[in-house]
């Protein structure tokens, strides 16, 4: 059973940094592409960033040069780092293993607010 945990969330002010971590159970983690995706009140899920297994990574453009998306496969984890953030980054964020089924986490709240 794939089990996706999220942590790091939580509230910072504009211009801030956090760092999200997403430990993943049950799969071989190291072959499958991970993604991260965010949900702001009110919007539909959007998708923010992408590694694959190879470890090559994409962006949304939103947030480009401001998040690295990174993986450690010795620890089954997927990580965001998150600098320069904006008042529109809030969210609860999820990641994801890509796949047919694909899983998602349970989701971690990131608010950014003065």
């Amino acid at each position: 059973q794939v089990r996706l945990v999220e942590s790091g969330g939580g509230l910072v002010q504009p211009g801030g940094s956090l760092r999200l971590s997403c430990a993943a159970s049950g799969s071989i983690f190291s072959i499958y592409a991970m993604g991260w995706y965010r949900q702001a009140p009110g919007k539909q899920r959007e998708w923010v960033a992408a590694i694959t297994s190879r470890g090559n990574t994409n962006y949304t453009d939103s947030v480009k040069g401001r998040f690295t998306i990174s993986r450690n496969n010795a620890k089954n984890t997927m990580y965001l780092q998150m600098n320069s953030l904006k008042p529109e980054d809030t969210a609860v964020y999820y990641c994801r293993q890509e796949g047919r089924p694909g899983y998602w986490g349970q989701g971690t709240q990131v608010t950014v607010s003065s």
